[in-house]
């Protein structure tokens, strides 16, 4: 059977001190989400597991994470943070990947300045590490970032790329031609194309406006699903930032409908098998 997994969620506990993007403007995201606060959502939609994906940039968030998946069994993995340009970036991930739940690593791209960093040779040490450690490569990205992230996937052809969010399209008002939709498809059609990259089916709710509804969000998923298939596209909810744009229900009720039409099995990819696969969780 496959299983049901939340490729993409998060928690932090504002004491800890390092989350530098969350202030109290940002309302309902401003308090600790815990794994109990998760619970009730994943029994509404039947999810069997999740994967905690950092939001800090810190080794303290990293451990923070993977202290949560080894009290919660249903924490199926952690995709972590180090520092890519810290010389000693590789010796720092051996060590976080003692623990067995480690399966990817984050850098939090779309706060940095330069849109070409990824292609910094001083980060190459990283890269090798990541690679040969066989974790993954979650790319937080946007639509600006994604040439540098076309070229980093051709010259690293082993390292295993997911793109979080379908690299943040600029929804919002008007339409899709007025916001950038044709550049945004053609980068990630040219990503699909390329055997070492998934994508995640998240955060287009929170790139949207208040008045978002499936069909708003149908031009941006039917052309993820027509790059990468079934196969290659993971389902997440971005929890809690979700909280921005309706809730988990909300976005959880609108991916009901926008994989509808699709076969129960390719469904399930999409809700599960294909993370399972990728970031290699046991059944």
């Amino acid at each position: 059977m496959i299983p049901r997994i939340d490729s993409h969620q998060h928690f932090w506990r504002l004491d800890r001190g390092d989350y530098r993007w969350l202030s109290p403007a940002l309302g309902v995201l401003y308090h600790d989400y815990l794994p109990p606060d998760l619970e009730e959502y994943l029994d509404v939609a039947s999810i069997d597991r999740t994967i905690a994906v950092q939001a800090a940039d810190s080794i303290e968030e990293t451990r923070f994470l993977l202290s949560l998946a080894q009290t919660h069994e249903w924490i199926a993995a952690v995709v972590g943070w180090i520092d890519f340009e810290d010389p000693d970036a590789p010796a720092t991930l051996a060590d976080l990947a003692q623990h067995a739940k480690l399966r990817a690593l984050r850098p939090m791209i779309q706060d940095i300045p330069d849109p070409n960093w990824m292609l910094r040779p001083d980060l190459a040490p990283a890269f090798d590490a990541v690679e040969q450690l066989a974790l993954v490569f979650d790319a937080l990205v946007k639509p600006p970032h994604l040439d540098s992230l076309i070229t980093l996937a051709r010259s690293r052809t082993n390292l295993r790329i997911i793109i979080d969010h379908g690299a943040k399209p600029a929804i919002g008002r008007g339409r899709p031609s007025d916001r950038g939709f044709d550049r945004w498809a053609s980068r990630l059609r040219a990503l699909s194309e390329l055997p070492n990259t998934c994508c995640k089916l998240s955060g287009l709710a929170t790139e949207a406006d208040e008045r978002w509804s499936a069909d708003t969000l149908r031009p941006y998923a039917d052309h993820l699903l027509a790059c990468f298939g079934p196969e290659r596209l993971l389902w997440g909810s971005d929890w809690p930032v979700v909280n921005l744009a309706g809730g988990y229900g909300r976005w959880w009720s609108a991916t009901l409908d926008l994989i509808s039409e699709l076969s129960d099995t390719e469904q399930a990819r999409i809700l599960g098998g294909t993370a399972a696969r990728v970031y290699g969780i046991e059944p």
